[in-house]
């Protein structure tokens, strides 16, 4: 049976990255990441069957996961534009891109809609419905989600500061 992968199984792979060794559940990942247990049971399976995870030692494959979001997020997850919204920073807006590039105050910043962002920008639909909301509690998950949104659609120096980013966030821990 061939299983694909599921934007939302990025985000689980994301999140247990910022956990790194720390205890977690199906219970607890779901509640952090407003999800169902079986949403993330089921992205666990997924990101196993594509070499992404490893149920041994219960962590995502990290050289694996830095391949697949530097090089096929952006063709397989690509984001939505829309009209100017409230939200929430995301891409070169957000930490931490936005501390190292020179952002024009006449830019529109992308963001992700939510009632809670009192930034107004033009819409950019996140990877995931929930990732703005879990997000909002996590800041390292916020972080690499936003550099995944600079990779899914930025422009070239934006891109190659946020794989950069990404790289020195996922470097294979020991």
């Amino acid at each position: 049976m061939l299983m694909m992968l599921k934007p939302q199984d990025i985000v689980v792979l994301l999140k247990l990255s910022v956990l790194e060794s720390k205890e977690w559940s199906f219970a607890s990942l779901a509640a952090d990441l407003y999800m169902s247990p079986s949403e993330v049971h089921a992205g666990i399976k997924r990101a196993t069957a594509a070499r992404l995870f490893d149920e041994t030692r219960r962590m995502p494959v990290r050289k694996n996961l830095e391949e697949f979001l530097v090089h096929g997020v952006k063709y397989a997850y690509p984001p939505q534009h829309g009209a100017l919204t409230r939200g929430i920073p995301t891409s070169y807006a957000a930490y931490p891109l936005n501390e190292k590039l020179a952002i024009g105050k006449k830019d529109v910043p992308p963001v992700w809609p939510h009632p809670e962002g009192d930034v107004r920008g033009y819409e950019f639909s996140p990877l995931y419905k929930s990732a703005p909301s879990a997000a909002l509690i996590d800041k390292d998950l916020y972080a690499l989600l936003a550099i995944l949104d600079a990779i899914r659609d930025g422009r070239a120096r934006d891109r190659d500061l946020a794989i950069q980013e990404l790289q020195n966030r996922l470097g294979e821990k020991v």
